[in-house]
């Protein structure tokens, strides 16, 4: 089990964002890897915690042949673009923006006057022909929901063999994923093979098999 502490890596930014970079493919970045980043699972690219400053925004930019994962932590953000425009991401709302070929432009607002945090994640698409598309997810207490991926005979999730699932649970909770997985802790803490999990850490592991000790958020990243 490796663990990266989101504390320790270099704090950056751009427009009205700030964020920490945790995940960084060589297959996205190439030579423009930050130290101490892992490298990704499977399809799964890039994670960053963010944080947007007082009515900061990220100004309009494009994706292309990417999916893009935003999970709504602290605060709320207001979503413009050619998809689901007029959306707006409060806690706990997950939102999935699949660009395929055909692409997708977006700018996400925070219309507060306090600082906000969002989760974003990127998923390379298995098949680059799939036509823009867009999804929301509410992440419920108590639960563990998959919010990307699985088989193409579903329609809950985008199709992909590299799967996401975020867990909102509470202390005492276990979660368990079998075989390589990556996990994130969004917020609070807990044990994994009695090491002390907690918010920040980015655990690459085998057999993931955790325990809350307080009421906790977590990305899981695996491979069906």
């Amino acid at each position: 089990m490796k663990i990266i502490k989101r504390n320790i890596l270099r704090r950056g930014g751009f427009a009205g964002l700030r964020e920490t970079r945790l995940v960084m493919s060589p297959s996205i970045f190439r030579g423009h890897r930050e130290a101490g980043t892992s490298t990704g699972i499977g399809r799964f690219c890039y994670l960053a915690d963010a944080s947007f400053l007082p009515e900061g925004e990220t100004r309009m930019h494009t994706h292309t042949d990417i999916d893009v994962i935003s999970i709504m932590v602290k605060g709320r953000i207001k979503h413009e673009g050619s998809l689901a425009n007029g959306k707006e991401l409060n806690v706990d709302d997950i939102q999935v923006q699949r660009a395929g070929n055909e692409g997708f432009s977006h700018n996400e607002i925070n219309p507060d006057n306090d600082k906000n945090r969002m989760i974003q994640l990127w998923m390379l698409p298995e098949e680059k022909e799939e036509p823009a598309s867009y999804q929301m997810f509410r992440a419920e207490a108590g639960e563990r929901m998959r919010i990307y991926g699985g088989t193409p005979e579903q329609d809950d999730t985008f199709a992909a063999r590299t799967v996401v699932d975020f867990a909102h649970i509470n202390a005492g909770d276990k979660v368990n994923q079998s075989g390589r997985s990556l996990v994130y802790m969004v917020v609070g803490q807990g044990t994994c093979d009695k090491e002390k999990i907690a918010e920040g850490d980015l655990v690459e592991t085998r057999d993931f098999n955790f325990k809350a000790s307080t009421d906790c958020k977590l990305i899981v990243v695996s491979e069906m």
